[in-house]
């Protein structure tokens, strides 16, 4: 059991401590918490601003004058005094905020709430209770949805907070991105600011620091956390080097393919250990702890999906600022922003590959509905490879209309008989829900 002590001093800091870090404005859900009877969970990666979300939800709470913070618990589970806090220990921390506070407390907010055993557990048994209104923050996807989907079905409202979208970018450094704006001078404000974030990603901390190497700096220390506490703790990891080698690999080859039975023969050759399960059981954590995303290539067959290689993004393009590549690829780093963003708009999306190759297919519900191709700029070279790869996937799976996302161009193409887009990225970033609009 915890010692009740620890509990009251934790407890009695949190009712002292007057003062919120400063919060940007993000592009999240406006929840009128008070009336909510379901558990809010927002999962997300490390950093992304879960914890800065929970407070601006606090803030609105203690402007409506009605609540005040003696009816707020807020428990952050990393707190290295929790460590040795389990579920048992739940009563307790409420019996002694009711000590120190002078009443039970009617909002409770966990953050990283996976570090609580049997977190799910606590979770149904308080919201049984018909008490409290529950908030939790968590940084495992895998974990979150699992137990949501067991113990919390149709209890829960899922949340899903990321790094800075490139409107929140924008908002950020003050820069305006209306659509009458974009087309002033402010437009070449906006294309800088998206090199930007190209490059340096949106990690709300990585934002604000000034040079590049103070961005690495501290992208290298968010790496290491999820090295080794997200994933070699948390799912006691034993062949550190193998997954140092998958997340090294990963900095390098992100908008690729990713082939573990190649992989494995090249860990092979170089006399290291790692079996194809191991290597795929890993992806599978990196996935889950936010540093990696995974497209499979599109099939309707769940096996022929499982066989071939899955396209591999990472969460934030600032990410790569840790790449040991000497050349910066900007069409790579276009595409993975686009992934970034589908990802964030929860779209369900696969890569196309038969002759040719198509970057992205939309699917809604059971259908393809949109397919995209993204590429720097269209030239000379590469255009007919582009319009083939999308053509050929759109006549295959039955879609009507294609865009393609580029750095900056914009016009209306047909191609074969089809109806294709052209459009500059950022803008296809600025407008948020648009996967694709005809006019």
């Amino acid at each position: 059991m915890m010692n009740s002590e620890i509990l009251k001093k934790i407890i009695a800091e949190w009712l002292e401590d007057k003062v919120f870090p400063s919060l940007a404005k993000r592009d999240t859900p406006d929840i009128a918490l008070e009336r909510m009877s379901e558990i809010i969970a927002v999962a997300g990666p490390r950093r992304a601003g879960k914890t800065c979300y929970m407070y601006q939800m606090i803030q609105d709470l203690l402007a409506q004058g009605s609540w005040s913070r003696e009816d707020i618990l807020f428990v952050d589970f990393e707190d290295y005094r929790l460590t040795d806090f389990t579920a048992v220990d739940t009563d307790a921390l409420l019996t002694a905020f009711q000590q120190v506070a002078g009443k039970a407390p009617t909002f409770l907010f966990f953050d990283e709430i996976q570090q609580l055993p049997g977190w799910s557990r606590v979770l149904r048994t308080l919201h049984n209770q018909n008490r409290y209104r529950i908030v939790v923050t968590g940084s495992n996807a895998g974990l979150l949805e699992r137990e949501i989907a067991t113990e919390l079905r149709g209890r829960c409202r899922n949340i899903l907070m990321m790094p800075f979208s490139f409107p929140e970018f924008l908002r950020f450094h003050g820069i305006p991105h209306d659509e009458r704006t974009l087309l002033t001078p402010a437009r070449g404000q906006a294309l800088k600011a998206f090199d930007r974030y190209l490059k340096e990603g949106g990690f709300p901390e990585v934002v604000k620091k000034e040079t590049v190497a103070e961005k690495r700096e501290l992208l290298q220390t968010y790496y290491r956390t999820i090295f080794y506490r997200d994933i070699l703790e948390r799912y006691n990891v034993k062949a550190k080097t193998l997954l140092e080698a998958v997340m090294r690999y990963s900095l390098n080859a992100f908008s690729d393919l990713f082939s573990i039975s190649l992989f494995a023969k090249e860990l092979k050759r170089h006399q290291l250990p790692g079996s194809k399960q191991t290597i795929s059981n890993y992806l599978g954590y990196l996935q889950e702890v936010f540093f990696l995303m995974a497209n499979d290539k599109f099939s309707y067959s769940p096996r022929q999906r499982a066989m071939n290689p899955k396209k591999i993004y990472l969460l934030d393009t600032g990410f790569s600022l840790l790449s040991t590549e000497f050349s910066e690829n900007r069409g790579k780093l276009l595409e993975n922003a686009v992934a970034v963003e589908m990802f964030r708009r929860q779209a369900e999306c696969f890569y196309y590959k038969g002759r040719r190759e198509c970057d992205f297919i939309v699917k809604k519900g059971v259908k393809p509905e949109t397919a995209v191709q993204v590429c720097w700029e269209l030239t000379s070279k590469n255009e007919a490879r582009e319009l083939q790869g999308l053509r050929e996937a759109m006549s295959a799976l039955t879609i009507d209309e294609g865009l393609i996302l580029t750095y900056d161009e914009e016009k209306d193409l047909t191609f074969e008989g089809l109806k294709i887009r052209v459009m500059p990225a950022w803008k296809w970033l600025i407008n948020q829900g648009f996967l694709y609009h005809s006019d």
